[in-house]
């Protein structure tokens, strides 16, 4: 793993504060571990033609990616869930089963979202596979239907999942998922969802989420903290966090190839005389790592002082965005115009911090849709970009970051 942690200390609004920033890579020689994934694939009648074939053919690519030690099955789910593949070890005959079966499928009616979760972490709590962290990839482009519809339940499901050790990730397609429900479900696995506009743009966002399954090399990744002359230290991330014994513990999920994770913490001083240990483990092949990271004091104007107050800025910013949106939706206008307001004052300070590895310009877009939607004082949101930023938000709070290179030719 390549792994730091970077502190800067900066004066506050209540006095002297600390910015910590922990980045957990894996190496690009580090060997994957084994895959146990439930595809859960929603067949519901509004999927019916492109959004189905364009589904199937981005389920084939899952097909197509397992290896002899990996595991698949196949849950398809309209007003009842079905477990049409087992999870099965993918050899040549599970693998043509498992596409046949894809190949197919037809749409029904009705949307039992949440008995299609419960369905698939049933299966996947009766497989054990060494060294694997077993995952469902939830694919849906309505609203539940049938059985449990409230957000509350969702919450508690997407709890017990995680807590069962089973990560939860999701693919919300088009305009009438709800991203509240696929958030509550994936937020305590430490992995969020991703948002797509329509079915052209599906195999492109699972072919991402295929790298971030397929390259995992590390599962049950942990940072803990352990502070010296703080008042207090919170993470700004939204990973599960809590206090073990005189150290903050967060949980950061799984870690995979191409696809780092951040982890920023904020901390209030109370003694000129601080310090702070930092230790990170995860699981390698059945056995539990353990390694201390050196912490490296930086200034604020340094390269990496600027990255530390960047990954601060951009939480702001999707906060700001994402509270915008909210407003809007509310019928506040004036609260709309606030938000946004902190939105683009982010953007702003991201856009002069230049950052190589925190880029201002892939928010630009998005901004720019809100401020037209904020100005015009819609009627009807635009669904699409409400889902967009969602999306946006959950993944950017829990720090999931594809670690590819930013040209500077192609920044802002």
């Amino acid at each position: 793993m390549n792994l730091t942690a970077w502190a800067v200390e900066r004066d506050g609004s209540g006095g002297r504060d600390v910015n910590l920033l922990v980045t957990v890579e894996a190496s690009a020689d580090a060997p994957r571990a084994p895959v146990a994934v439930n595809l859960v694939l929603d067949r519901s009648a509004s999927m019916r033609g492109a959004p189905l074939a364009a589904a199937v053919e981005a389920a084939q690519l899952l097909v197509e990616r397992a290896g002899p030690k990996d595991y698949l099955g196949l849950i398809a789910f309209d007003g009842v869930p079905e477990q049409l593949a087992p999870l099965r070890i993918m050899d040549a005959s599970a693998r043509a089963h498992l596409s046949e079966r894809l190949t197919a499928m037809k749409t029904g009616s009705g949307t039992a979202l949440h008995e299609a979760v419960e369905t698939s972490a049933a299966a996947m709590r009766r497989l054990f596979v060494p060294g694997a962290r077993p995952k469902m990839l939830v694919l849906t482009d309505g609203e539940p239907s049938v059985g449990p519809r409230a957000l509350a339940d969702f919450r508690t499901l997407g709890s017990q999942v995680a807590e069962s050790g089973i990560s939860v990730h999701a693919l919300g397609l088009g305009r009438h998922y709800l991203p509240e429900i696929l958030e509550a479900l994936t937020g305590p696995s430490g992995t969020g969802f991703t948002h797509v506009d329509d079915a052209e743009g599906l195999p492109l966002a699972t072919a991402a989420l295929v790298a971030e399954l397929f390259g995992e090399v590390g599962t049950y990744a942990r940072l803990f903290v352990r502070p010296s002359g703080f008042a207090e230290l919170l993470c700004r991330h939204r990973y599960p966090a809590r206090a073990d014994g005189d150290a903050l513990s967060v949980g950061l999920g799984s870690l995979s190839h191409a696809f780092a994770r951040r982890a920023l913490f904020s901390g209030r001083l109370e003694s000129a005389d601080w310090s702070l240990g930092v230790t990170t483990t995860w699981m390698e092949n059945g056995d539990t790592r353990r390694v201390t990271v050196p912490l490296q004091r930086v200034l604020p104007e340094s390269t990496e002082g600027r990255m530390i107050r960047a990954v601060g800025v951009e939480l702001d910013l999707v906060a700001a965005e994402s509270a915008s949106w909210k407003a809007l939706l509310r019928k506040n206008p004036p609260g709309a115009e606030q938000a946004l307001a902190t939105a683009e004052a982010a953007l702003r300070e991201l856009v002069s911090l230049d950052a190589e590895q925190v880029p201002a310009r892939r928010h630009e877009e998005r901004l720019k849709d809100l401020r037209h939607a904020v100005e015009r004082k819609v009627g009807e949101l635009p669904a699409l970009l409400v889902r967009r930023a969602r999306a946006e938000d959950a993944r950017t709070g829990l720090s999931i970051v594809q670690a590819l290179p930013v040209s500077r030719k192609a920044r802002t």
